[in-house]
């Protein structure tokens, strides 16, 4: 092999051989290419293992649905309570303290849909039991009925949980207690609901704005139902108690 001694000659070698055609710097130890081909070849027909089995990803469950299923499953009042209690869907459960169901006898022919507990309903396990549920009764009285009298009123609410800090239900929990609230329509089978408040009216019409809607007949569930101001309401606005006797007045009339 001749030898280059000088940068000159060096220089020179590799001009010629980049005129020759040579794009690469090769190195001192040959290189077997055929082999490094055989065995990328090899490689490439190698039998793969099996891939491993792709669990499907859960599907979420539905807790509308659930709700659905669990509460159509009830057949009485009592297996309704139960099934409620023991539903898991609804987050609000878990700050609550107590399950407020109903008050008063599933055999009255008019029953009252409100809202949802308050922090005294929370408390005591029963609805309208606050101030507002002192001024209810004392609308009821004037209008000849009672609470704690056989067939004279049964009372509920759209959520059987106290929100936090009273704040108004928010629409996922009013769709997923829904299927409840219209079970226990069903089997108490009231012949007049009053609409006790906006959240009632969203559950039950699709509508707020109680001030436009109280005192107008609508339906739900089949049910004659009236829109009526929550007790809460007229509390802070007392000049708007004249509507809502006029309003008993006209669930009165209809009960005969």
């Amino acid at each position: 092999m001749e030898t280059w001694d000088s940068y000159e000659a060096a220089r020179a070698a590799l001009a010629w051989q980049v005129e020759l055609g040579a794009d690469e710097a090769i190195c001192e130890t040959p290189v077997d290419r055929y082999a490094a081909s055989a065995a990328a070849q090899a490689e490439r027909e190698k039998p793969k293992a099996d891939a491993p089995h792709l669990q499907p990803a859960p599907v979420a469950a539905d807790p509308v649905a659930d709700a659905e299923r669990v509460a159509g499953a009830a057949s009485d009042l009592d297996g309704l309570r139960a099934a409620m209690a023991a539903f898991d869907g609804c987050e609000l459960k878990r700050g609550a303290r107590n399950l407020v169901f109903a008050d008063g006898d599933p055999a009255a022919r008019l029953l009252i849909l409100g809202e949802a507990p308050g922090r005294d309903e929370d408390i005591a396990g029963r609805p309208f039991v606050g101030r507002a549920g002192q001024l209810l009764d004392r609308m009821l009285a004037a209008i000849g009925l009672d609470r704690t009298a056989p067939a004279s009123v049964y009372i509920t609410n759209v959520l059987p949980w106290r929100p936090p800090q009273n704040r108004d239900p928010k629409p996922d929990e009013i769709a997923m207690m829904l299927p409840f609230v219209r079970r226990h329509i069903e089997l108490a089978a009231p012949e007049v609901i009053v609409l006790m408040g906006n959240i009632a009216c969203q559950a039950m019409l699709g509508k707020r704005g109680i001030t436009r809607l109280r005192g107008q007949w609508s339906e739900a569930c089949g049910r004659p139902a009236l829109p009526m101001v929550h007790p809460a309401y007229l509390l802070r606005n007392p000049a708007a108690k004249r509507e809502a006797w006029a309003d008993l007045l006209a669930v009165k009339d209809r009960l005969g």
